[in-house]
């Protein structure tokens, strides 16, 4: 095989000039998650908030936004959207709602419960939340 027919130096050749792979010729749609993930827990440390967020997609009905949370931060109480998820990239974190809450691990998704809720970071911590528009 010659390396012009080589599927993973064709890969490569695909992707140069997107070295965290953020776009794909093939579907400019595509998110690499991972990645945007790795690059919010990078810059954290220049947000002095502790939190720093990047909206991944967004449409009239619903909205996806990557959340970088340091250790020990919080997402004070607020309202629900009308329907939400929650999904850990990585580290851990508590959803709390109520006299409710959940412990959330990298992998672990749940839906947001539809009233008042927070979230507390165990560790330096990304979500991906997605979130109903109406």
């Amino acid at each position: 095989m010659n390396a012009h027919s080589d599927p993973v130096e064709h890969g490569h050749d695909q992707h140069e000039g997107h070295p965290h792979g953020h776009e794909s010729h093939e579907n400019p749609d595509v998110v690499a998650l991972g990645d945007l993930a790795d690059a919010l827990l990078e810059d954290l440390p220049n947000h002095p908030a502790g939190r720093a967020a990047k909206t991944v997609l967004s449409g009239t009905v619903m909205r996806a936004t990557l959340i970088a949370l340091a250790g020990g931060q919080e997402m004070a109480e607020h309202d629900s959207p009308p329907a939400a998820t929650m999904q850990v990239l990585r580290g851990e974190v508590t959803l709390g709602s109520g006299s409710r809450s959940w412990r959330l691990g990298v992998g672990q998704m749940a839906p947001i419960p539809p009233e008042r809720h927070g979230v507390v970071a165990h560790e330096d911590a990304v979500i991906l939340l997605t979130v109903a528009l109406r």
